[in-house]
This record gives structure tokens, C-alpha cells and sequence, in this order.
């Protein structure tokens, strides 16, 4: 993917779109990223940041977290939004090209658990994850599932590569074991009634 496609998939607010389950998607409700999304629907950030003061994302201005972010990090919709502040503090320190480099492994492992890993039920659990994991930890992950015993998921004998089931189940154990070990919650948060 090219520089300008991966910019494209920079959000304003620090979320990459490339870890989102709506971009992942392959239903035809697919997501084509914040940037190109929000030239045919209203968001107040990106119409702060990018339409009114031309910027990339809101790292690059002086205000950021402003009131167009109230309530915006305290809870997670449909895509966790809990790394997007960190996100874009990475951009301010790194710069966005260097960021970008980073989501964009971050990307290539998340659409290798889907392209070996998914059930059909696994794709918004992968893309929480790789958001909130290190990438590293993510591989740890998957060499753990891959000598798990198929006894874990109630059957004898090694796990057949055909079995995506039970493959996904044991990498989604162990995905979860390694999130706790490291004190990152992976369960999506709602908003308080």
C-alpha cells in the first residue's frame, strides 16, 4: 500500500482505519476509511482538521484535545477508540510517516489472523486486538496457539489446518491470556446509562 493510501486510512482523531473491523469487512457495508467516508458524511473533527485548518490529522494542531473530543475517549462504540489518544501523541512524537509504518505491520499481522484465523465470528475481536496489543505480544499469541494441544478445544489429536474453528478458539484463548497478562482489556466498553 502506498504512502497516500495509508494516509487515507488515518483517522484525525489517531484511530487507523486498517485495524478497523468495518474496513476489514468483507460484507458490501465495507468501511473505505475515515478520510474517504468523511467526504460524503459530516464529522466535526474531520471537518475541523482537515476542512478548516488543513491538517493531516489532530496532532498537528495546537488545541488537540478540544471540546470536539468530549466524551470521545471515555467509552468505545462499534471501533475502540481507547488507543487514539496515545495515537496521536505517537504521531506528535514520531511524526505520521513513522506512524503510519507502524499501523501498517500492525495491518499486515491483523489481516494475517483473518486471512488464517477467522471463523467468520473473529474479525472485531483480531482488530481490537491488534489496535491494543503490541504487535509482538500478538505473535507470541499465535506461536502459543500453534503448540496448543487440540485437547484445549474437547478433541483428540492435532488440530487440522481445515479446522478454523477450533484453530480460531485456541488463538483467541491465547490472544486473551497474553491481553491479561499485560493488563490490556480487549472487551469493548459501553457507555454509561
Amino acid at each position: 500500500m502506498s504512502l497516500t493510501e495509508e494516509k487515507n486510512l488515518a483517522g484525525c482523531c489517531g484511530l487507523y482505519c486498517g485495524l478497523c473491523p468495518r474496513y476489514q469487512s468483507t460484507a458490501a457495508s465495507k468501511c473505505p476509511g475515515c478520510k474517504v467516508l468523511s467526504l460524503t458524511i459530516s464529522c466535526k473533527r474531520y471537518n475541523c482538521c482537515v476542512k478548516k485548518n488543513g491538517f493531516e490529522t489532530c496532532a498537528e494542531c495546537q488545541d488537540f484535545p478540544c471540546e470536539k473530543y468530549d466524551n470521545f475517549f471515555d467509552w468505545d462504540s462499534f471501533v475502540t477508540h481507547r488507543v487514539c489518544l496515545s495515537n496521536i501523541d505517537r504521531i506528535k512524537q514520531a511524526g505520521l510517516t513513522k506512524w503510519l509504518r507502524q499501523q501498517s505491520k500492525k495491518r499486515q499481522v491483523l489481516e494475517s489472523l483473518l486471512a488464517n484465523y477467522n471463523d467468520g465470528r473473529s474479525c472485531s475481536f483480531y482488530c481490537i486486538a491488534a489496535a491494543l496489543l503490541p504487535t509482538p505480544l500478538i505473535a507470541k499469541a499465535v506461536k502459543q496457539a500453534q503448540k496448543t494441544p487440540a485437547s484445549s478445544c474437547r478433541k483428540a489429536g492435532a488440530v487440522a489446518d481445515s479446522d478454523i474453528k477450533s484453530k480460531a478458539r485456541i488463538l483467541r484463548a491465547s490472544i486473551e491470556d497474553f491481553a491479561c497478562k499485560a493488563g490490556i482489556d480487549l472487551r469493548l466498553r459501553r457507555p454509561g446509562k
